[in-house]
């Protein structure tokens, strides 16, 4: 791929976008991102004060609830990264305000690329969600693996990003085209962000800090750094016989494992929580208790308290050369970066 291609990323101002642009002008590319709204949009002035910006940046409008507004951002295009994809913790409209626009917005992409003889690849930034929804003991998660258990009811998202992925590789079986299609799957996604807003999964960090947990749950998070799928996005561009699925994981920890690591790398004066929920009558009553929160919060704990997940991403090693940074230092850099944003009160020993 040569460094003069331009490469269109939807949803720029997104977490795992905003990285993956970074990468891409720091590797000399030209980058056309679309963001909702305006682009004049001061709370998009961030990406274009990243290196490279004011050469190879150009941002421009797009929305996934409005078919055709991407196909001006993608004509004469060489590559497309789709990382838009709406995510709502709680949503009274899940088919409306998740799986439509996911579904929909992400066939009106490949709509677009068939519309310009330019384009080469498109790269979807699908999820684990649209894997598996729920671990299981007995069995390691592959790229053959899809997400059945998913659906308006439980666990929205993750249906919607199921099926979000399932509609692009059924237009890629339908539809005469030019371009080919690799996905990558990452799982749980922290670290440093290039933009100000708080993402979900550093949120996840921030509570663990701020003593919204009342106690420590028998829940198992497979991690990824943000920089790692940034880095991902651009090797599955590069690799000419990149091909299918590929699951971006480095390591899992348990929010034990985690709460102990962040007490012993300096943090240890925040409220990290204490009482041991992760057995027993106790574990049951958290059960109960995630009725309580907002449905995605509640569905994640109630498919997920008291087992492990298990993953491989021996794919994507073997085929693209990824190397995945380990986890704890990631979770140093994803809580100094709440600090340095101002999402986390920094806090003297």
């Amino acid at each position: 791929m040569s460094p003069e291609a331009r490469v269109c990323v939807t949803g720029a101002s997104g977490f795992i976008a905003g990285q993956t642009i970074r990468v891409l002008l720091a590797s000399g590319f030209r980058v056309r991102g679309t963001v909702r709204g305006g682009v004049d949009d001061s709370q998009y002035a961030y990406l274009l004060r990243l290196p490279g910006a004011a050469e190879r940046l150009e941002l421009v409008s797009g929305d996934l609830a409005e078919p055709g507004s991407f196909d001006s951002a993608i004509a004469d295009c060489d590559y497309v990264i789709h990382a838009a994809s709406p995510y709502l913790l709680e949503t009274k409209s899940p088919q409306q305000e998740m799986v439509d626009p996911a579904v929909n917005g992400t066939l009106d992409v490949l709509r677009a690329c068939t519309k310009t003889t330019s384009v080469k690849r498109v790269v979807l930034t699908s999820s684990l969600a649209a894997i598996t929804d729920e671990p299981n003991d007995q069995h390691v998660f592959t790229e053959t693996d899809w997400n059945a258990k998913s659906s308006l009811a439980r666990n929205p998202y993750f249906y919607s990003k199921a099926l979000a992925e399932q509609a692009a590789w059924g237009f890629m079986r339908e539809q005469p085209r030019s371009f080919d299609l690799v996905a990558l799957n990452p799982c749980m996604v922290i670290g440093e962000a290039v933009g100000p807003g708080l993402n979900s999964s550093n949120q996840v960090i921030r509570d663990l800090l701020s003593g919204t947990y009342p106690g420590v749950m028998a829940l198992n998070f497979c991690m990824v750094d943000v920089c790692d799928v940034a880095h991902a996005h651009v090797l599955a561009l590069d690799k000419g016989d990149a091909e299918g699925r590929y699951i971006c994981y480095s390591e899992a920890m348990t929010m034990g494992e985690i709460v102990d690591f962040l007490r012993g790398a300096g943090y240890s004066n925040y409220r990290l929580p204490s009482h041991d929920m992760s057995a027993g009558w106790v574990s049951s009553v958290v059960k109960l208790l995630s009725y309580t929160q907002p449905s995605g919060a509640g569905d994640f704990i109630r498919s997920h308290l008291g087992k492990t997940m298990r993953i491989s991403n021996a794919k994507i090693c073997a085929e693209l050369g990824m190397e995945f940074r380990p986890v704890r230092e990631t979770l140093v850099d994803a809580v100094e970066d709440l600090i340095r944003q101002g999402h986390l009160q920094k806090r003297q020993g």
